[in-house]
């Protein structure tokens, strides 16, 4: 049996799809400002985004942040967004436009592909009907 490695799989707070941490920007809290770690190296509670200017808004229309990053004050406080939106409008996007990096269209919805079972699905192999 050969090991397969896996990636992690993290929550955009914006959409709130799942989604490769690969695709998705951690941002921290810094002095109270929301601040984006690409390298994923910087200190303290992270929430995930997806790194278009939609998702950002939604995160900041749902007051997505302080819960995620459980600042002081929960819900209700404001956090100062400026930081990480200067990143996200500066940074060259790899995606194409609505699209996430992987190529894929980016949706607001949580359906599942169709493309086929997953892995180590319900799927029955031919080998496994074939005996």
């Amino acid at each position: 049996m050969v090991a397969e490695t896996s990636i992690p799989v993290r929550t955009c707070v914006g959409c709130r799809e799942r989604a490769p941490v690969t695709d998705l920007l951690r941002v921290v809290a810094r002095d109270g400002a929301l601040v984006p770690d690409p390298r994923r190296r910087l200190p303290g509670r992270g929430a995930s985004l997806h790194p278009t200017p939609e998702c950002l808004h939604a995160a900041e229309r749902r007051r997505a942040f302080p819960r995620a990053l459980r600042l002081p004050g929960g819900g209700g406080a404001p956090v100062e967004a400026g930081p990480l939106r200067d990143h996200l409008l500066r940074a060259p996007s790899a995606a194409p436009a609505g699209g996430d990096p992987g190529g894929r269209p980016h949706t607001n919805d949580n359906r599942t592909s169709t493309d086929g079972p997953a892995p180590g699905g319900s799927a029955r192999r031919e080998q496994d009907v074939v005996g």
